[in-house]
């Protein structure tokens, strides 16, 4: 079977006007798929400006046609879910006939897909990505949400987390399905080699700046001491203001323009700023796969990054260090490492992203999938 499919992309999270870059990771999925095969993206969020309960957007983008519903918000959660669900209905009406459903998170979304399933005999399959399963975060799921979750992924055909930690972690809170983890993927023609490099010693971390999620004042205070032992260098967080942070900035007292803030930029602009770094680092207390690291091993750049969730799984032994998290110690000693013996690793670690997380790759494994899932639905 190697039939052109349609697939539709259920999404809980995708970039909108809203929250431009939320689930920006699953956009990338989708242009990945959509190199095989059509793509539909329909997705449901609120938004305080509208003025009528449901504004519908239909645009094509990079040759998917992406349906938003803007629905009005409301503290009543059983006027929100009727709100939701009639979003759903009037997007659905927008899309032609689907193939199979892509789910991407799987609650509250599942719910949708179950829909489909047992209505109009469509079968799916989940992507996930939520660092939420993990411990201690998974305290906070309510026993409604874990039971309906249970019934979402028995009834996937494929559950696909990025890793094989997330798998374990979802199966330890009993969703149990069939699992085939596939990983993020990235632009590999976008995040490429290039020999241009900055003139000082410069080091990149690319996030959402959530300091209890990616411990940005670990890495500030950490850059601080790296000041008084190396000199001049500098050290992009990329992602989001500095507005946070300026009061440990200012305690900190930094002798040179060494930290810089840099906001949200488009991904040829953020490939740029990886491709002439000499370092990646990521300091997370807690991950799954993040793209960003994928990125830098597409540019080529040696990566320190905590050794958290799934990243330990797709990290070869020569393209960086793994450190515990939370150690400040290790990773000023591993970027000392780094800046008194740099190694040129650049065409390998291309080369190994290429084979493994390519939009090309992606979409032949989720091709797979899914004419295994209509298969076994017929």
């Amino acid at each position: 079977m190697n039939q052109k499919l349609h697939i539709l992309f259920l999404c809980g999270w995708y970039p909108s006007k809203v929250l431009p870059t939320n689930g920006d990771f699953i956009q990338r999925h989708a242009e990945a798929v959509n190199l095989q095969h059509q793509v539909s993206v329909l997705h449901i969020i609120t938004d305080k400006t509208v003025t009528k309960k449901t504004q519908i957007d239909t645009k094509i983008s990079n040759n998917i046609t992406t349906h938003i519903a803007y629905i009005k918000p409301s503290t009543n959660p059983i006027t929100k879910w009727i709100r939701f669900y009639k979003a759903y209905k009037k997007l659905l009406k927008k899309i032609d006939s689907i193939s199979i459903v892509h789910l991407n998170t799987l609650f509250p979304f599942g719910v949708f897909a179950l829909h489909l399933k047992w209505f109009k005999k469509i079968p799916f399959i989940i992507s996930e990505h939520w660092t939420g399963y993990h411990k201690p975060q998974s305290k906070n799921i309510s026993f409604f949400e874990k039971f309906i979750s249970k019934t979402i992924t028995k009834n996937a055909v494929f559950v696909c987390p990025v890793s094989i930690h997330l798998k374990k972690a979802m199966l330890q809170l009993g969703l149990k399905g069939n699992y085939s983890p596939v990983p993020n993927v990235v632009d590999t023609e976008l995040f490429s080699l290039v020999d241009k490099k900055e003139k000082s010693f410069t080091i990149v971390h690319v996030s959402s700046m959530t300091d209890t999620h990616k411990n940005i004042s670990g890495m500030l205070r950490v850059a601080k001491r790296l000041e008084t032992e190396i000199g001049a260098f500098t050290w992009k967080f990329i992602g989001g203001p500095s507005d946070q942070f300026k009061p440990l900035i200012e305690q900190l007292n930094f002798k040179q323009d060494t930290i810089q803030f840099i906001n949200h930029i488009s991904q040829k602009e953020l490939a740029n700023h990886i491709q002439t770094a000499h370092l990646f680092v990521l300091f997370s207390n807690y991950e799954n796969l993040p793209c960003v690291i994928l990125e830098a091993f597409s540019c080529g750049i040696p990566v320190i990054s905590t050794n958290v969730g799934g990243i330990s799984e797709y990290f070869p032994d020569d393209f960086g260090f793994l450190i515990e998290k939370q150690n400040q110690y290790q990773l000023l000693e591993k970027i000392n490492q780094m800046y008194h013996n740099p190694f040129s690793n650049s065409s390998t670690m291309h080369l190994y992203a290429a084979k493994k997380f390519s939009r090309k790759t992606i979409a032949t494994h989720f091709s797979e999938l899914y004419y295994k899932s209509i298969k076994q639905q017929s």
